[in-house]
């Protein structure tokens, strides 16, 4: 009865519904959590990070972080300051070589990093707010020129950032031990455990 007094849409995939209907009116974050549900399950010949990655030419910075750290919106920042954007959602990495698949898409920002976002630069190109998400109200950020024509460009993960957002909190930088860096990199992926040892030396790369 509920479907037919508030419309819902589903997302399918091979005759299989990862997850509960949306509201009809959230195509977009929809669709957002199908295409991470799909990443997530088909390519487990990487290692995904969850995190944010933009390049300098075919060094980059990476971004792991848990929810509502920061991650998409600093790179969104990055991207509209003349950085490659990668991802915001994951750092896909080769097994082999250590260097980051870049997977560009909308850019999913979530309550006040909306805002934050258009008065950081003029020139993005945001799409329409849907309030009432699990996440709260959900814009994307369009990824530019730049991301869509080097979708094919691999970087190389020259500095890894693990950012941490505190609401009214002064910027402070930390170094941290790799020993450390290594246990968050694992505690911020999809498939680490999945992987096993192949994963461990692919971080140790980076």
């Amino acid at each position: 009865m509920h479907r037919f007094l508030s419309p819902q849409i589903e997302f399918w995939i091979s005759g299989e519904r990862p997850f509960e209907p949306f509201p009809f009116d959230t195509p977009l974050p929809l669709l957002e959590c199908g295409l991470n549900w799909c990443i997530g399950r088909t390519c487990n010949h990487l290692l995904l990070l969850h995190a944010g990655v933009a390049a300098l030419g075919s060094q980059a910075v990476v971004l792991p972080a848990l929810p509502a750290s920061g991650k998409s919106t600093l790179t969104a920042a990055l991207m509209l300051r003349g950085w490659r954007l990668l991802s915001d959602e994951f750092g896909a990495t080769r097994m082999g070589d250590g260097r980051i698949v870049p997977t560009p898409r909308p850019i999913a920002l979530k309550n006040a990093s909306i805002e934050v976002i258009r008065s950081f630069a003029s020139e993005a190109v945001i799409g329409p707010p849907f309030p009432k998400t699990r996440k709260g109200t959900v814009a994307h950020l369009a990824p530019n020129r730049r991301a869509v024509e080097g979708i094919y460009e691999t970087a190389f993960p020259r500095l890894i950032v693990f950012p941490n957002y505190e609401a009214g909190a002064e910027v402070a930088i930390e170094a941290i031990p790799k020993s450390r860096a290594m246990l968050k990199l694992a505690a911020n992926s999809f498939n680490y455990e999945l992987l096993g040892p192949p994963a461990s030396v692919c971080s140790n790369k980076s």
